[in-house]
This record gives C-alpha cells, sequence and structure tokens, in this order.
C-alpha cells in the first residue's frame, strides 16, 4: 500500500486474497487471519492480503460469516457522500437506459449489483420502498435516502416518501433489528397512503407496499408477464400461485379465451381481484384460493391447455435444495401430466440456489416421468433493472423457461 489508511485493517490468508482477487465482494470471517486497529461493527475497514496487498475497502460485521462486504477497490477514491451520489446516480442513469418506459416502477438499487450491499430500492410512482439487510448500509442509510433523494428529484422525479420494510429474518444475522415504517425526515412529507397504482404492460396494479410481500410487487417478471401474455390469445389459461394476479391480467389483456388464477392466500387473492376490477377484467379471470398442489389433483387433464408455474422460493439456503427441488419435480410433472400435445407450460423459479442446470435436470426429469417432450419457446431471466454481475452468481437469482409439450 503506498498511502497511509484511515481504516482500521482486516487480513485475510492467500485462500481469502485469491477469492476477493475473482471479484466477489464478500470476505468470509473463515478467511480472516488478523485485524489491525480499532473499528466497530458497520464500520469501513481495510482489507488487505498476506502480503500487504490492498484488496479492497468494505462494511465489517463480525456478527456475520461474511466479516466484509467490498464497496471499493481503489484505494485512491475518498468515501464519502459525493462517493455515494456517484454510485446512486450510476444506478438511476442505468435504469434510464434499460427500463426508461418503466422508471415509475422499476428496481432504483438491486443490491450488490449496484454496489450496495444488501439494500434493495423499488420506485413505485413517488414512493420508494426500502429494504437494507446490512450493518453498515443501516448506519449510512440517512446518507442513502438524502442522496436518493437529491439524484430522482434533480433528474425531475418526485419522491413523495420512503417507506422501510426492514422486516427480513436474515436482518438478525446481522445483529439488526426488525421494523418497519415511514422514514421520516425534513424534505419528506408527512403525510402518506399505503397504496398507489403503477401501470405495467397497458394494465393498473395496485400496490400494497406496507402490507403486500417484499417490497409490495414483484417486479422482476416484467418482461416475462408481456412474453406470457402475447402467448396467452385463445387458451384456456390457469395462472398458479398467482399472488397478486399478474400473470393472470396479462393473459386475460391480451385475449385469453378463459383464466383461472390459483393462490392459497386470502389476502393475495382480494389484492388479485382488485387489480382485476381496476382493468375491468374482472368477469374474465376466475380466482380461487386454494394450494396449489391439491388444486392441480382436481385438474382434469386437458381442461388448461397453458399453465403458468410462479412459485414462491421452495429455498432459501443450500442445506433444503434436495427438498425444494422435489417441490419443483412434483409440481411440474403434475403440470406437464395436465397438459395435452401442442399444450404451453410457463414455469420458473426465483431461488439463487436452485441453479439453471439443477432446474433444467428437474425439468429434463418432470418430463421423463410424465411421457412428454418439451420444445422450448424462450428461456429468460429476471428484468434488466434486476442486473446480474457475473463475478457475483448470488445477483442471478430468476429462471424462467417456456415450452410447448409434445
Amino acid at each position: 500500500m503506498k498511502k497511509e489508511r484511515e481504516f482500521a485493517r482486516v487480513i485475510v490468508t492467500k485462500k481469502g486474497e485469491r477469492w476477493l482477487d475473482t471479484g466477489h465482494p464478500w470476505c468470509y470471517g473463515s478467511d480472516v487471519a488478523d485485524t489491525f486497529g480499532e473499528y466497530e461493527n458497520g464500520d469501513l475497514v481495510d482489507v488487505i492480503g498476506p502480503k500487504n496487498k490492498y484488496l479492497g475497502t468494505g462494511f465489517v460485521n463480525d456478527n456475520s460469516k461474511i466479516r466484509v462486504r467490498i464497496i471499493n477497490r481503489d484505494a485512491s477514491v475518498t468515501i464519502d457522500e459525493d462517493f455515494w451520489y456517484r454510485r446512486v446516480r450510476n444506478a438511476w442513469q442505468y435504469r434510464k437506459t434499460v427500463v426508461r418506459d418503466s422508471l415509475n416502477e422499476c428496481r432504483v438499487i438491486f443490491g450488490e449489483a449496484d454496489y450496495f450491499p444488501g439494500v434493495t430500492v423499488d420506485r413505485f410512482n413517488g414512493v420508494l420502498v426500502s429494504q437494507i439487510q446490512t450493518m453498515g448500509m443501516e448506519k449510512m442509510k440517512d446518507v442513502l435516502y438524502r442522496t436518493l433523494y437529491k439524484v430522482l428529484t434533480e433528474d425531475g422525479y418526485a419522491v413523495s416518501g420512503i417507506y422501510e420494510r426492514n422486516t427480513a429474518e436474515t436482518r438478525k444475522l446481522e445483529g439488526l433489528e426488525l421494523y418497519e415504517g415511514w422514514y421520516r425526515c425534513d424534505y419528506l412529507p408527512d403525510n402518506h397512503t399505503d397504496e398507489t397504482v403503477i401501470e405495467e404492460n397497458g394494465l393498473k396494479i395496485a400496490v400494497d407496499f406496507i402490507n403486500g410481500q417484499k417490497t409490495g410487487y414483484f417486479l422482476d417478471q416484467r418482461r416475462n408477464r408481456a412474453l406470457v401474455g402475447r402467448l396467452a390469445y385463445g387458451k384456456k389459461v390457469l395462472d398458479c400461485f398467482t399472488h397478486t394476479g399478474s400473470f393472470a391480467l396479462n393473459c386475460a389483456l391480451n385475449g385469453a379465451l378463459s383464466v383461472t388464477a390459483v393462490d392459497i392466500s386470502e389476502t393475495a387473492i382480494a389484492q388479485a381481484k382488485r387489480n382485476a376490477e381496476l382493468n375491468g377484467l374482472d368477469n374474465k379471470i376466475r380466482f380461487e384460493c386454494a394450494d396449489v398442489f391439491e388444486y392441480l389433483e382436481k385438474v382434469n387433464r386437458k381442461e388448461y391447455d397453458f399453465i403458468i408455474l410462479d412459485p414462491p422460493a421452495f429455498t432459501k439456503s443450500r442445506s433444503t435444495i434436495e427438498h425444494a427441488y422435489n417441490g419443483y419435480l412434483e409440481i411440474n410433472s403434475r403440470a406437464m401430466k395436465l397438459l395435452g400435445k401442442g399444450a404451453y407450460l410457463a414455469t420458473c423459479s426465483c431461488s439463487h440456489f436452485m441453479s439453471h442446470e439443477m432446474f433444467e435436470k428437474m425439468l429434463r426429469e418432470a418430463a421423463w416421468k410424465t411421457g412428454v417432450t418439451l420444445k422450448q419457446i424462450s428461456v429468460s431471466q429476471q428484468d434488466s433493472d434486476h442486473p446480474i454481475l457475473w463475478n457475483v452468481p448470488e445477483t442471478d437469482y430468476l429462471k424462467f423457461y417456456i415450452f410447448q409439450i409434445n
């Protein structure tokens, strides 16, 4: 290192140095050899190799298996408010390029993919819904929110409120408390509602960012919903795990012969019905509150000629991957068994731990078990406002396949 640094230092092993040299931003506790200087959890520290090589600067947390989350690899850079302003501006400029027609409903910050470890920020009209899952970003959230407000309003996009959904159990692994509510500050108004209506693919969608799942709405399937909608014309569609009805709505809007939407959650079904009413499609969609696995047992073969499977993540860790594999295998086998030749299947997984290779292996096994041939129509991933960093596999999570059954 060529200059004196103000931060405490975390020394990593040769193994840790090799890992960080791949470009991955996570330094694991098992790779830490020593520390020098005083720090508190959530502070910035320099990560140094065994031969004094500077590897990066990041947020440290002794509570977490991920000891340091690297945010910068240039020792000459000063990490101050200007640093964060440039980073937020870069993230916003990226969205203005890749989803310029959907800036009122888009993901503004996608964690490590935008170099904000553990941070999710979605924009629904003027409301920003934030989730923070790391100690370092929690400690500097005032700077983050002020910078988001500055970048967006300078560009002519209003910010009427910031709602914090910091209720994920993973926060406990960082030593963080769970809470939610409106962020209070002198530059934002205090009067808020719990819902807004966005537009997606020609549809009106009510987003309940206080009571809905995650940030209130799943923005990552926007393009996939449009693709399914185009294929649904003249089809009898079954939308499984419909949640707030987004796939069903896209199908009904685009001329599906009939649409049935199923979800186990009464709250989700109620929201889906409301969305159907907003678009004048309530007479074109039949809603069922039921367990999808049990519902498919009662469906007659060839009753539907297009089935959509968009289940929640069956696994959130490697330890349960076998159980998740069997769950995906069961649900996809049941769907394939019900579809006649020439029918269509859309199926996906939103779990990073269910890899592309494993998901395709499951699909091949399901096809073999049910005696069908899969003719691939398309393979896609999450929408581009959820970017994938190739050196951070954790940012690659959504797998979406559409087949014709032969």
